[in-house]
């Protein structure tokens, strides 16, 4: 059974840094893609970014790129991502997925495994 378990998620002021960590027990964990997704109370799961299984490719959506940074460790089966410049609009749930493909998507669909999630609230 596929566990993914998320990490680094608190409470941070407007303009800070937090990073997230996700740590897979999967075997595969080198092939595969990986992404982060985020869902703020009363919105509809969103993508925020995913990276390919060897880190040659990253893809994030518009609201993040610039401030957020996804990489991974195939060494320690863990992906991470580096939220810089927070606002309070990143305020949510965010989850980490293990794609069906090696390659980077934006498509939830195309994730196969999630975890449970951890929690970031950014202050004004």
């Amino acid at each position: 059974q596929v566990q993914l378990i998320e990490s680094g998620g608190g409470l941070v002021q407007a303009g800070g840094s937090l990073r997230l960590s996700c740590a897979a027990s999967l075997r595969t964990f080198s092939s595969v893609g990986m992404g982060w997704f985020r869902q703020a109370p009363g919105k509809e799961r969103e993508f925020v970014a995913a990276i390919s299984w060897n880190s040659g490719s990253t893809i994030y959506a518009d609201v993040v790129k610039g401030r957020f940074t996804i990489s991974r460790d195939n060494a320690k089966n863990t992906v991470y991502l580096q939220m810089n410049s927070l606002k309070p609009d990143d305020t949510a749930v965010y989850y980490c997925a293990v794609c069906g493909l090696s390659y980077p998507s934006p498509n939830s669909y195309q994730y196969h495994h999630w975890g449970q999630g951890t929690q970031v609230t950014v202050s004004s």
